[in-house]
C-alpha cells in the first residue's frame, strides 16, 4: 500500500474492451491505493498516455480495432511513453506465439487470463516501486543539477572579479571558496546514500 501523499500516487492504466474485465482489474488492484485509469480501446489508451504519466499499463491483447500489439508498438514509438512498462493480458486459449509477439513489441511481462490476483498485484507492485524510485532519482538529479549550476555561477562571479580591476580581498575569496566546498561535500554525501 502506498503511504505517500496524493501527489506521489502513481497511475495505472487498465486497457480492455470488456467492462467486466476492467471491473475485475479494479477489484484486484484497488488495494494498492493507486489511481486506476480505464481505457476501452487502444486509441483511448494512447490518449490517456499522452495526457498523464503512468507507472504501468495492463493491456489486453485481443481488442477490436487497434489490438494490444499495435497499441504497444505505438506506445513504444513515442518518446514520452516508450519507457512505460506494459503487462499484456490475454485469454489462456490464445495462440502461444502471442507471448513472443508481446515481448517483441516491448512488453515487460505477459499474463494469461484467468490470472492469479496475488501474482498480478505482486507484478504491478514491482513496477510501482520502480516508478517511485525513478521519480525519486529524478528529483535528486534535478536538485544536484541546480546545486552544480549554482556553483558554476559562483565560480564565474569569482573569475569575473579576478579579471576586473575590482579583485576581491583574500577573506572574501576564502569565504566564496568555502561555500563552494561545502556545497560539493553536500552533493557527494547525498550521492553516497543512493
Amino acid at each position: 500500500m502506498n503511504s505517500g501523499s496524493a501527489a506521489d500516487r502513481a497511475a495505472i492504466l487498465l486497457v480492455d474492451d470488456m467492462e467486466d474485465n476492467l471491473d475485475a482489474l479494479e477489484a484486484v488492484l484497488g488495494s494498492l491505493n493507486e489511481r486506476l485509469v480505464r481505457a476501452r480501446s487502444g486509441e483511448e489508451a494512447l490518449q490517456a498516455l499522452l495526457s498523464e504519466e503512468f507507472a504501468v499499463v495492463l493491456l489486453d491483447v485481443l481488442m477490436p480495432g487497434m489490438d494490444g500489439f499495435e497499441t504497444a508498438a505505438n506506445i513504444k514509438r513515442l518518446d514520452r511513453t516508450r519507457d512505460v512498462p506494459i503487462i499484456f493480458l490475454t485469454g489462456s486459449e490464445t495462440d502461444r506465439g502471442y507471448a513472443f509477439r508481446g515481448y517483441s513489441t516491448g512488453a515487460a511481462d505477459f499474463l494469461a487470463k484467468p490470472f492469479d490476483p496475488w501474482v498480478l498485484r505482486a507484478k504491478v507492485s514491482v513496477f510501482l516501486d520502480l516508478h517511485r524510485k525513478n521519480r525519486q532519482l529524478q528529483r535528486l538529479l534535478t536538485r544536484d543539477q541546480e546545486r552544480l549550476d549554482e556553483l558554476d555561477e559562483r565560480l564565474a562571479a569569482i573569475e569575473t572579479c579576478l579579471a576586473s580591476d575590482q579583485a576581491p580581498d583574500a577573506a572574501e575569496l576564502r569565504e566564496s571558496v568555502a561555500r563552494m566546498e561545502k556545497t560539493l561535500r553536500e552533493l557527494r554525501s547525498g550521492r553516497e546514500g543512493w
